[in-house]
């Protein structure tokens, strides 16, 4: 059963020089035609798969803050119309500080939403700057102070680390500043270059100053150290949380459950199919009032690699993957498919168990991707 519903909004004002998701320059863009196309595509998608009541609805891109007020009011409105939340259910905006305006934040209130995914990256304004990003701190502290205000009682910041010309200090000081923040969840990334990208064509000219690898993982251990300090627990590899306000809709990846993926480029996993949206907006808009969809490419998944990735998303987790859930779901123990495999990360010092699950040692957390080759291709 679809647990949750991803909603693609592929617009910014500005562009990060780190990012790779699909996404374009906001202006002279078919913006109201494209949300009509997503309209149509929840439909269809409900009346294809049939409706229930989801668990978390998440909207991402792109930036959605970048929708003027009355796009987003159209938004808020068709997607309340056309999906259903359960009661108490998760509906996570991801948003810019500097674009989130108090008509803004009062819109999101009133159609439900509950849960503000806010991209500060870090409290540095030289290092917002060299990374592309139009805030400052002072927007950021605001923006959050606002929304508490407003009565948003789930309010998460998204962290980068390793960034071009990042010290140690200046990350310390960055969690320092976001603890201090009326805060229940953080989510924190190391730098990863894309192809694509502005660093990515700096790197290739020798023109990129990132950390070295062992700073990174310093870095990575100090943000463990004092989201703990901190009482946040770490329940994925780059999220923390205070109890109750782990990420529902993240959960639903995690666990490899089904979601709907509405939207240009956006992914989805149904009845045991993946299926990947067309990227390029006019192509989707195209695409959707022709077809009723925007398929890129559907892939029945076999029972192989459904296995396999239960344990790649699963290890993603602090708990690990489930001996007992592996086994219903598949009808096989887990041992009896990847013994080798976990006795080799095992002997690594890598995973380690207890008697419910197989789970990441805190070394392997520092390798983690290592780890997850290991269950890919080898059944």
């Amino acid at each position: 059963m679809v647990q949750a519903a991803y909603l693609h909004i592929p617009f910014c004002h500005h562009i990060c020089h780190y990012c790779d998701f699909n996404k374009v320059f906001f202006d002279n863009q078919p913006v109201d035609d494209y949300l009509n196309a997503m309209e149509q595509e929840m439909k269809n998608t409900v009346e294809k798969h049939g409706q229930n009541r989801l668990k978390s609805i998440f909207v991402g891109g792109g930036t959605p803050t970048a929708l003027t007020e009355s796009q987003l009011d159209k938004f808020l409105e068709m997607t309340c119309n056309h999906l259903s939340l359960e009661e108490n259910g998760e509906f996570t905006f991801e948003a810019n500080p500097n674009e989130l305006t108090e008509k803004k934040l009062q819109l999101l209130k009133e159609y439900g939403v509950n849960r503000l995914s806010i991209g500060v990256q870090t409290f540095n304004d030289e290092l917002l700057k060299g990374i592309g990003r139009v805030h400052t701190k002072n927007e950021a502290v605001k923006t959050i102070q606002r929304a508490r205000e407003m009565g948003f009682q789930n309010l998460s910041l998204d962290l980068m680390y390793s960034l071009p010309g990042q010290t140690m200090e200046d990350f310390s000081d960055t969690l320092q500043q976001a603890f201090e923040l009326d805060i229940d969840h953080m989510s924190a990334y190391s730098l990863i270059i894309e192809p694509k990208t502005v660093f990515y064509n700096l790197m290739r000219r020798g023109k990129l100053n990132v950390p070295p690898q062992e700073i990174e993982a310093k870095m990575y251990d100090e943000l463990m150290m004092q989201m703990e300090k901190h009482g946040f627990k770490q329940y994925e590899i780059s999220n923390f949380a205070k109890d109750g306000f782990e990420s529902r809709h993240n959960l639903t990846y995690w666990n490899n459950e089904e979601y709907y993926g509405i939207g240009a480029g956006a992914h989805g996993y149904v009845q045991g199919v993946r299926r990947a949206n067309i990227g390029p907006i006019n192509k989707y808009i195209d695409t959707v009032s022709q077809n009723g969809f925007a398929y890129m490419e559907e892939h029945e998944v076999t029972k192989t690699e459904m296995m396999e990735e239960e344990m790649f998303l699963g290890l993603r987790k602090k708990e690990g993957v489930s001996k007992r859930t592996f086994k219903q779901k598949y009808s096989v123990e887990l041992k009896n498919v990847f013994g080798e495999q976990v006795h080799e990360q095992m002997e690594k010092g890598l995973l380690t168990e207890n008697e419910e699950c197989f789970y990441l040692t805190r070394q392997g957390r520092f390798l983690g991707n290592e780890v997850f080759q290991a269950f890919i291709g080898v059944i």
